[in-house]
């Protein structure tokens, strides 16, 4: 058989592999007690601005690279 195929037959038989595992889940019963607001209001922004400064850099760099 032509390596092709041999590929072929092992990215089929991966995915089959995957689809198998899905039948073996399990459904989670919810919770009985509800979540309560939490206080993460100040560490998202400050993520959201750590990430808005590490994408002006790298468009800087890119741009000085370039």
């Amino acid at each position: 058989m032509s390596s092709l195929v041999i590929r072929a037959l092992i990215f089929i038989a991966f995915i089959f592999s995957g689809l198998m595992h899905l039948s073996h889940g399990q459904v989670v019963a919810p919770s009985s007690t509800v979540a309560g607001p939490t206080s993460d209001g100040n560490g998202k922004a400050i993520d959201q601005g750590i990430a808005y400064i590490l994408m002006i850099i790298a468009l800087i760099v890119t741009y000085l690279a370039h």
